[in-house]
């Protein structure tokens, strides 16, 4: 029986959304750890590091002070979004005034609504594949086309200059740019995000840049704001951000845009009807974390870059399974090509969805599979969680493969 007026119970454009398949595979490993499993969580990309100190009593110093239990103004207290733009001045060296920052309840939601300021229904948006599974979602909830621009271990997972200039069209409007990637890894260098943001400039395109770790680079690969590189830009590029990743505060949920003050102001416009101002104790740890020291953010790297490293050479000594050396972020994305069609503890692996199946059901470890990023044959695991599971979780995946 359908509803009388729409045709069904549930909108169109909603039933049409994926769940996160990131927060979906943590969610199912969670439940089984809850259950007694002795489950390893490759999954969400989440630092196992707890807040820094000083940040947590920022925190609880906010939670006393009645000011804070009232609402702010939407697009985030006056004083955080100061100190995001002197933030970004420090870190990437582009300086924006604070009427240009919207704080945001995490970098997800400062990503749907710099999409829903920016996108009119059929303008297409330019996404390199490998992707962030959440970034196609906005985009088509807004309206607009995504135009999936696939890369693979061979090229880096490097999007190029001709393969973008071969996939522009007359209702091209924005491009995602991210370095370091998530799930990929890799970072784009100097000359590859000046080219690349040149060619922008050159055609009048958007560009969307995530430059949430922004911190997290390893050995000689630095990371380079495509917004700073190339002035060229001018008003037409948003930075996406948040305290999540850098800081080990994911579950506080606070991010923000930056863009040109009225792409900024019509999101304000846009939140204040959708959640009003995000919490204010979150946002006044926001304000410690991003005017305080990198200390910790230095010592997460370190362990991040030491795991990395750990990691591959576990995977690379599994028959069939070849892996690049992390650049940044906090992933290795290992190809399993050469594994699927394979009988895996009686089970007929086809795809990595298979393969992710048959490892947490054996050996009771999650991966994400290629296919949540629109990288099948691939996999994701995140290398933020401690030494000895991270040990143990490869260990499991490689006895139940079998070694090379």
């Amino acid at each position: 029986m359908t509803d009388a007026t729409t045709g069904g119970r549930i909108a169109t454009r909603i039933a049409a959304i994926p769940p996160s398949a990131t927060l979906a595979i943590t969610a199912k490993a969670k439940a089984l750890r809850a259950a007694g499993e002795p489950v390893v969580v490759f999954g969400a990309g989440e630092p196992d590091f707890a807040t820094p100190d000083h940040i947590v009593e920022a925190a609880v110093a906010a939670a006393r002070d009645p000011q804070n239990h009232r609402y702010t103004p939407a697009a985030g207290l006056p004083e955080l979004r100061e100190a995001v733009a002197a933030k970004t001045l420090r870190d990437s060296g582009y300086d924006a005034s604070a009427d240009r920052v919207l704080i945001s309840n995490g970098g997800k939601h400062a990503i749907s609504n710099a999409f829903n300021a920016l996108i009119d229904p059929g303008d297409e948006v330019l996404l390199p594949a490998p992707y962030w599974t959440t970034y196609p979602e906005p985009v088509r909830f807004a309206g607009g086309v995504v135009v999936e621009l696939p890369t693979t271990a061979a090229d880096g997972f490097k999007v190029t200059v001709d393969q973008l200039e071969a996939a522009r069209t007359p209702r091209t409007k924005v491009l995602v740019f991210v370095s370091p990637s998530n799930p990929t890894g890799v970072v784009y260098a100097p000359d590859e995000v000046i080219a690349i943001g040149r060619w922008a400039a050159e055609h009048g395109i958007w560009v969307l840049t995530d430059e949430i770790y922004e911190h997290l680079t390893y050995g000689d690969h630095v990371f380079t704001s495509i917004a700073t590189a190339v002035p060229e830009l001018g008003d037409k590029v948003v930075i996406v951000n948040g305290v999540a990743k850098t800081y080990a505060m994911t579950g506080w949920r606070v991010g923000w845009m930056i863009g040109p003050a009225d792409v900024t102001k019509a999101a304000a416009n846009l939140q204040s009807h959708q959640t009003s101002n995000v919490a204010n104790v979150s946002q006044r740890a926001a304000l410690a974390a991003v005017s305080g020291p990198l200390d910790a953010v230095a010592e997460m790297r370190t362990a991040f870059e030491r795991r990395g490293r750990r990691m591959v050479e576990l995977l690379r000594a599994i028959d069939g399974v070849e892996v690049l050396d992390p650049q940044g972020a906090f992933y290795a994305f290992p190809s399993f090509e050469r594994v699927l069609g394979r009988t895996i503890a009686g089970r007929t692996v086809a795809t990595t969805l298979d393969l992710a199946a048959v490892i947490l059901d054996e050996v009771k470890v999650a991966i994400v599979p290629g296919e949540a990023f629109a990288a099948p044959g691939y996999a994701r695991l995140s290398t933020a969680l401690g030494d000895d599971d991270l040990e143990e979780g490869v260990t499991r995946i490689a006895e139940l493969l079998g070694a090379g």
